[in-house]
């Protein structure tokens, strides 16, 4: 099951549910995903996991700055969707890895984190941290 099937699943289990706060999260997610799927120029007429995975990760970024009760849930509730990202370990582990390598430009070694499900504020910091 791909990840917009998923969610137009659990959009019908909470819309039969009655619950209110997971249908309008949920429809919101369904609204910005035909969105980029009938975006001027978009190729792809069904959406990727991954191009479903960039808008859920900007949804929860968004709510991460409200901050409130409500968006605490949501977050929650979208959390199950989202890739885990990796450990500050695991990332260190990986920029050790790719600077002993011979990668010592900053913006190469990011590349290599692209499609990392990796916090990539946490990435950046972690790269200054080793090549000090």
């Amino acid at each position: 099951m791909t990840l917009k099937e998923r969610v137009n699943a659990d959009y019908m289990k909470a819309f039969k549910e009655k619950n209110t706060v997971v249908k309008n999260l949920l429809s919101v997610v369904k609204g910005e995903i035909q969105n980029a799927e009938k975006a001027p120029g978009s190729t792809d007429v069904n959406l990727s996991d991954e191009g479903v995975i960039k808008i859920l990760n900007k949804i929860a970024k968004s709510l991460k700055e409200v901050n409130n009760e409500q968006s605490k849930l949501e977050l929650e509730f979208l959390d199950g969707y989202l890739p885990k990202l990796m450990s500050k370990e695991e990332v260190t582990a990986k920029v050790t890895e790719l600077v002993n390598s011979g990668i010592t430009q900053i913006g190469s070694i990011m590349k290599e984190f692209a499609s990392l499900p990796a916090d990539k504020k946490m990435v950046s910091e972690t790269i200054k941290e080793i090549m000090k």
